[in-house]
């Protein structure tokens, strides 16, 4: 019977193309779209962990209120000690400190004197040689100038704020702001090199300094503002992160005490768990409006075709074929329509998605003045639902379609075939 079906559909190019190349541009949009939409979302999630929020982040209930203004005088205390507990108790996950803090950039002259001045955003980590965090925040790869932090009182800035500043590797800078306790903080750093991050919100004004330094200069010795922690495949883990939090949290934290640790995990801490929730949706309703949209495309071209096979069908009926029969067979016709389009269109979509996720697109134009922590290049991402993702829209709307057109098999009265059949 299959065979039968598709030797029709093959000998008869007018029932079967027009359908077939609406059921594969649809099933390219939705395996691409969906592609897409996963690369946006691990750009978002890998973008996030690593310049911020980790998979999991420690810090103290004080700090966890304020967190947007980087309280460091609410900074978690005994850094050393929690480190240890972290390692022995959750060795699976990589746990990194980091401070965060703000000040401003003062570049002098040949004299001494203030040249140009610039706000910075500091971010402290270990820079030490094989730490973790030159993967995390990709600093070899996002070498501009010079060279990475070898000895203690050297710094990286952002590319576009070096030459905002006019300062070159080998300057000295000097950095004011404010210490833990609340005091000035007055310290000279050598800039050793400059960065380019791809995201536009660091690229304006970030500054890197070596977690020891940045002790010495704010005053938080064995003190970090945040300790991230990363599982070790460096992909994040929604279920587990929840899980993980849940039991750190019964464990440590004390809701007396406004210094004692809590732990957030990145969608949490982000929040960006609506935005996370909405992509979902919106992938969706994308499907269902394609199926609709689809249907009533197919609909309409099936009983299009209906009328040209008019005398098709009478014929069959007048042969003794049970209007049953004919109707099922139009349906077995649409099945293989939708399984054919959707191939294709599934083949041509992994073809796109496969060449954005390994070029990718450079949109940093658009997020140029953005305060997102957003990559400027998108890539799209192939997971084993993009195979398979198609093909139930493909099918079920080419399906829906001669459904609704093949009902007018049933209307049909064989008392008037004859006279069709003569006309």
């Amino acid at each position: 019977m299959i065979k039968f079906l598709l030797q029709g559909l093959w000998r008869d190019r007018s029932r079967s193309f027009f359908p077939v190349l609406t059921v594969a541009f649809g099933v390219f949009l939705i395996v691409f779209l969906e592609a897409f939409f996963n690369g946006a979302l691990d750009n978002m999630y890998d973008t996030m962990a690593h310049h911020n929020t980790g998979h999991v982040k420690i810090m103290t209930q004080a700090y966890a209120a304020e967190a947007e203004q980087s309280p460091n005088d609410l900074a978690l205390l005994g850094l050393a000690e929690w480190l240890e507990i972290l390692r022995a108790q959750y060795p699976d996950l990589v746990w990194v400190p980091r401070i965060n803090f703000g000040g401003l950039l003062d570049i002098p002259d040949q004299y001494g004197e203030t040249r140009l001045q610039g706000p910075a955003a500091g971010l402290a980590v270990d820079l030490r040689a094989g730490s973790p965090e030159l993967g995390f925040l990709n600093l070899e790869k996002s070498l501009v100038r010079g060279r990475l932090p070898q000895n203690p009182g050297e710094i990286l800035l952002a590319e576009d704020f070096a030459q905002k500043l006019q300062v070159t590797p080998g300057a000295t800078v000097t950095l004011l702001g404010s210490t833990m306790h609340g005091s000035m903080a007055v310290n000279n750093f050598t800039l050793s090199g400059t960065l380019r991050f791809g995201v536009a919100a660091m690229d304006r004004g970030a500054l890197i300094v070596d977690l020891r330094d940045a002790q010495d200069a704010l005053d938080m010795q064995d003190a970090s503002g945040v300790i991230l922690g990363f599982f070790a495949d460096d992909a994040y883990d929604a279920a587990q992160a929840e899980k993980l939090t849940a039991a750190f949290n019964a464990r440590f934290r004390q809701a007396a005490d406004e210094f004692s640790p809590v732990m957030r995990t990145l969608v949490e801490d982000s929040g960006m768990a609506s935005y996370f929730e909405m992509a979902s949706v919106t992938m969706f309703l994308l499907a269902l409006v394609f199926v609709a949209v689809m249907a009533l495309v197919l609909w309409n071209a099936g009983l299009i075709g209906g009328l040209r096979r008019y005398g098709e069908m009478g014929v069959r009926l007048a042969i003794g074929e049970s209007k049953r029969h004919i109707y099922f067979s139009l349906l077995g016709e649409a099945a293989l329509i939708g399984i054919g389009g959707s191939l294709i269109g599934t083949c041509f979509g992994l073809l796109l998605a496969y060449w954005l996720q390994y070029h990718g697109l450079d949109y940093g134009a658009v997020f140029k003045n953005s305060t997102l922590m957003v990559e400027n290049v998108l890539r799209a991402r192939v997971t084993p639902s993009c195979y398979v993702v198609g093909f139930f829209p493909g099918v079920l709307a080419t399906f829906i379609g001669n459904a609704l057109a093949g009902l007018g098999i049933f209307r049909r009265q064989t008392a008037q075939l004859f006279k069709e059949l003569e006309a």
